[in-house]
Protein backbone atom coordinates (compact mmCIF):
# COMPACT_ATOMS: atom_id res chain seq x y z
CA UNK A 1 0.00 0.00 0.00
CA UNK A 2 1.14 3.50 -0.80
CA UNK A 3 1.69 5.56 2.36
CA UNK A 4 0.99 9.25 2.64
CA UNK A 5 2.11 10.96 5.83
CA UNK A 6 0.44 14.09 7.18
CA UNK A 7 1.63 15.06 10.65
CA UNK A 8 0.78 12.16 12.93
CA UNK A 9 -1.77 10.79 10.48
CA UNK A 10 -0.96 8.02 8.08
CA UNK A 11 -3.25 7.05 5.23
CA UNK A 12 -2.85 3.75 3.43
CA UNK A 13 -3.92 3.94 -0.21
CA UNK A 14 -4.71 0.61 -1.85
CA UNK A 15 -2.36 -0.54 -4.64
CA UNK A 16 -3.33 -1.49 -8.17
CA UNK A 17 -6.30 0.85 -8.51
CA UNK A 18 -4.70 3.34 -10.88
CA UNK A 19 -5.49 3.01 -14.57
CA UNK A 20 -5.62 5.21 -17.64
CA UNK A 21 -8.21 5.10 -20.39
CA UNK A 22 -9.44 7.23 -23.25
CA UNK A 23 -13.10 8.14 -23.04
CA UNK A 24 -15.38 8.07 -26.07
CA UNK A 25 -14.24 11.55 -27.09
CA UNK A 26 -11.32 13.31 -25.50
CA UNK A 27 -7.93 12.83 -23.99
CA UNK A 28 -6.56 10.20 -21.66
CA UNK A 29 -8.19 10.02 -18.24
CA UNK A 30 -6.44 8.63 -15.17
CA UNK A 31 -8.56 6.83 -12.62
CA UNK A 32 -6.88 6.57 -9.21
CA UNK A 33 -7.62 6.70 -5.49
CA UNK A 34 -8.47 10.15 -4.17
CA UNK A 35 -5.74 11.46 -1.83
CA UNK A 36 -5.57 14.03 0.95
CA UNK A 37 -3.27 16.18 -1.14
CA UNK A 38 -6.10 16.50 -3.70
CA UNK A 39 -7.76 19.20 -1.57
CA UNK A 40 -6.98 21.99 -4.05
CA UNK A 41 -8.12 20.15 -7.18
CA UNK A 42 -11.21 18.87 -5.32
CA UNK A 43 -12.04 22.47 -4.35
CA UNK A 44 -11.80 23.61 -7.98
CA UNK A 45 -13.83 20.59 -9.10
CA UNK A 46 -16.70 21.03 -6.61
CA UNK A 47 -16.78 24.80 -7.11
CA UNK A 48 -16.99 24.31 -10.89
CA UNK A 49 -20.03 22.02 -10.85
CA UNK A 50 -23.17 23.51 -12.38
CA UNK A 51 -26.12 24.12 -10.06
CA UNK A 52 -27.85 21.12 -11.68
CA UNK A 53 -24.88 18.77 -11.13
CA UNK A 54 -24.49 19.99 -7.56
CA UNK A 55 -28.23 19.53 -7.00
CA UNK A 56 -28.12 15.96 -8.39
CA UNK A 57 -25.02 14.97 -6.43
CA UNK A 58 -26.23 16.42 -3.12
CA UNK A 59 -29.83 15.21 -3.58
CA UNK A 60 -31.04 18.76 -3.71
CA UNK A 61 -29.36 19.67 -0.44
CA UNK A 62 -27.46 22.90 -0.04
CA UNK A 63 -24.12 22.03 1.51
CA UNK A 64 -21.77 24.91 2.11
CA UNK A 65 -18.46 24.26 0.39
CA UNK A 66 -15.81 25.01 3.01
CA UNK A 67 -12.17 23.97 3.34
CA UNK A 68 -13.22 21.60 6.14
CA UNK A 69 -15.87 20.02 3.92
CA UNK A 70 -13.34 19.46 1.12
CA UNK A 71 -10.78 18.04 3.57
CA UNK A 72 -13.43 15.61 4.79
CA UNK A 73 -14.10 14.52 1.20
CA UNK A 74 -10.41 13.88 0.52
CA UNK A 75 -9.70 12.02 3.77
CA UNK A 76 -10.72 8.44 3.08
CA UNK A 77 -10.40 5.44 5.37
CA UNK A 78 -9.44 2.95 2.67
CA UNK A 79 -9.68 0.05 5.10
CA UNK A 80 -13.48 0.55 4.90
CA UNK A 81 -14.38 2.96 2.13
CA UNK A 82 -13.33 3.80 -1.43
CA UNK A 83 -12.97 7.08 -3.34
CA UNK A 84 -11.77 7.22 -6.93
CA UNK A 85 -10.66 10.36 -8.74
CA UNK A 86 -10.84 10.78 -12.51
CA UNK A 87 -8.19 13.25 -13.61
CA UNK A 88 -6.81 14.73 -16.83
CA UNK A 89 -3.83 16.93 -17.56
CA UNK A 90 -4.90 20.43 -18.58
CA UNK A 91 -2.24 23.05 -19.28
CA UNK A 92 0.35 20.81 -17.60
CA UNK A 93 -1.68 20.58 -14.37
CA UNK A 94 -3.74 17.73 -13.06
CA UNK A 95 -7.46 18.54 -13.08
CA UNK A 96 -10.14 16.55 -11.29
CA UNK A 97 -13.09 15.76 -13.57
CA UNK A 98 -14.97 13.13 -11.57
CA UNK A 99 -15.24 11.42 -8.22
CA UNK A 100 -16.85 8.09 -7.39
CA UNK A 101 -16.98 6.79 -3.87
CA UNK A 102 -18.61 4.28 -1.64
CA UNK A 103 -19.02 4.21 2.11
CA UNK A 104 -19.40 0.95 3.97
CA UNK A 105 -22.69 0.79 5.86
CA UNK A 106 -23.03 -0.11 9.53
CA UNK A 107 -23.58 -3.81 8.84
CA UNK A 108 -20.29 -4.06 6.95
CA UNK A 109 -21.74 -6.11 4.09
CA UNK A 110 -23.09 -3.35 1.84
CA UNK A 111 -21.98 0.08 0.70
CA UNK A 112 -23.63 3.26 -0.50
CA UNK A 113 -22.14 4.90 -3.58
CA UNK A 114 -22.04 8.43 -4.94
CA UNK A 115 -20.78 9.62 -8.31
CA UNK A 116 -20.30 13.00 -9.94
CA UNK A 117 -18.63 13.99 -13.21
CA UNK A 118 -17.80 17.58 -14.20
CA UNK A 119 -20.38 18.99 -16.59
CA UNK A 120 -17.99 19.39 -19.53
CA UNK A 121 -16.99 15.71 -19.26
CA UNK A 122 -20.44 14.14 -18.92
CA UNK A 123 -21.70 11.79 -21.63
CA UNK A 124 -18.25 10.40 -22.46
CA UNK A 125 -18.38 7.12 -20.51
CA UNK A 126 -16.31 8.39 -17.59
CA UNK A 127 -19.06 7.94 -15.00
CA UNK A 128 -19.73 4.44 -16.27
CA UNK A 129 -16.06 3.50 -16.04
CA UNK A 130 -15.84 4.90 -12.50
CA UNK A 131 -18.97 3.10 -11.30
CA UNK A 132 -17.79 -0.16 -12.88
CA UNK A 133 -14.50 0.21 -10.99
CA UNK A 134 -16.35 0.85 -7.70
CA UNK A 135 -18.44 -2.27 -8.27
CA UNK A 136 -15.30 -4.30 -9.00
CA UNK A 137 -13.55 -3.09 -5.84
CA UNK A 138 -16.65 -3.76 -3.72
CA UNK A 139 -16.87 -7.32 -5.12
CA UNK A 140 -13.17 -7.93 -4.55
CA UNK A 141 -13.59 -6.81 -0.94
CA UNK A 142 -16.39 -9.33 -0.44
CA UNK A 143 -19.26 -6.88 -0.14
CA UNK A 144 -22.69 -8.27 -0.95
CA UNK A 145 -24.51 -5.16 -2.21
CA UNK A 146 -23.89 -1.66 -3.52
CA UNK A 147 -26.72 0.86 -3.45
CA UNK A 148 -27.48 4.53 -3.81
CA UNK A 149 -30.16 7.17 -3.79
CA UNK A 150 -30.70 9.10 -7.00
CA UNK A 151 -33.00 12.03 -7.64
CA UNK A 152 -35.94 10.81 -9.73
CA UNK A 153 -35.20 13.64 -12.19
CA UNK A 154 -31.57 12.52 -12.70
CA UNK A 155 -32.29 10.45 -15.81
CA UNK A 156 -28.66 9.95 -16.92
CA UNK A 157 -27.72 8.35 -13.57
CA UNK A 158 -30.85 6.20 -13.51
CA UNK A 159 -30.12 5.05 -17.08
CA UNK A 160 -26.50 4.24 -16.17
CA UNK A 161 -27.46 2.19 -13.13
CA UNK A 162 -30.08 0.28 -15.14
CA UNK A 163 -27.48 -0.53 -17.84
CA UNK A 164 -25.14 -1.87 -15.13
CA UNK A 165 -27.83 -4.17 -13.75
CA UNK A 166 -29.00 -2.21 -10.72
CA UNK A 167 -32.55 -2.75 -9.53
CA UNK A 168 -34.38 0.57 -9.53
CA UNK A 169 -37.20 1.23 -7.11
CA UNK A 170 -39.13 3.89 -5.27
CA UNK A 171 -37.94 5.43 -2.07
CA UNK A 172 -40.64 4.65 0.53
CA UNK A 173 -40.44 8.06 2.20
CA UNK A 174 -39.60 10.45 -0.64
CA UNK A 175 -41.15 10.45 -4.11
CA UNK A 176 -38.35 12.69 -5.43
CA UNK A 177 -35.70 10.03 -4.74
CA UNK A 178 -35.17 6.67 -6.42
CA UNK A 179 -33.30 3.81 -4.78
CA UNK A 180 -30.90 1.76 -6.88
CA UNK A 181 -29.21 -1.44 -5.72
CA UNK A 182 -26.98 -4.11 -7.19
CA UNK A 183 -26.37 -7.50 -5.60
CA UNK A 184 -22.68 -8.33 -5.87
Amino acid sequence: MERHLHGQDQVLIPPDLTESFEPIVGQAVTLRPLRREDVDIETVFVSGLSPESRHNRLLGGAIRITREYIEKLTTVDYSRDMALAATVMLEEREALIGVARYVLDAGGESCEFALVVADAWQGRGIGRRMLEKLILVARERGLKRIYGEVLATNRPMLELTRKLGFEVGRHPDDATVTRVALQL
